[in-house]
């Protein structure tokens, strides 16, 4: 399935056979202050700059609704956010994942958005707009796989 909005995300992780824990990390664009004019410029037309990780959540899928949803309960927070970065866990055995798997893999992801490594992630600006982060990122060899594997 093409994943060309959030509706089409939440659609593709409600039909997995595993129950299925979203996770977003919200990010604000920055410009560090020894920037360039050149960098500047850029940064002022949305071309450049840094995301930094504001705040992060996460839901059960069969929690989510629409974008306008997402957007609102983010706005209650009070905290301005530029782009959010959205993956999902799975559980094991027909049990959703635990708190534990939960917060290792958000810890992950944080840690993958502060260095960059995006690509793996599906990216939304604030009007719900899928975004395509163009760099060639390599999958992170570091990065355990969710669920953990049983052994």
């Amino acid at each position: 399935m093409e994943i060309s909005s959030y509706n089409d995300l939440i659609k593709a992780v409600k039909s997995k056979p595993l129950p299925q824990h979203m996770l977003f990390v919200f990010t604000s664009a920055e410009l560090p202050e020894d920037a360039s004019d050149e960098e500047k410029a850029q940064f002022e037309r949305q071309e450049a700059g840094a995301l930094a990780p504001v705040m992060c959540g996460d839901k059960p899928v069969g929690e989510l609704n629409n974008f306008d949803s997402l957007l609102a309960d983010s706005d209650q927070t009070g905290k301005k956010w530029d782009v959010v970065f959205v993956s999902s866990i799975a559980g094991q055995e027909g049990l959703s994942p635990t708190s534990a798997d939960v917060e290792q893999f958000m810890k992950v992801m944080l840690e993958a958005i502060k260095k960059g490594k995006v690509a793996r992630f599906a990216a939304f600006n604030r009007k719900g707009e899928i975004l395509q982060i163009n760099r060639d990122l390599a999958e992170l060899p570091d990065v355990p796989s969710f669920p953990p594997s049983k052994k």
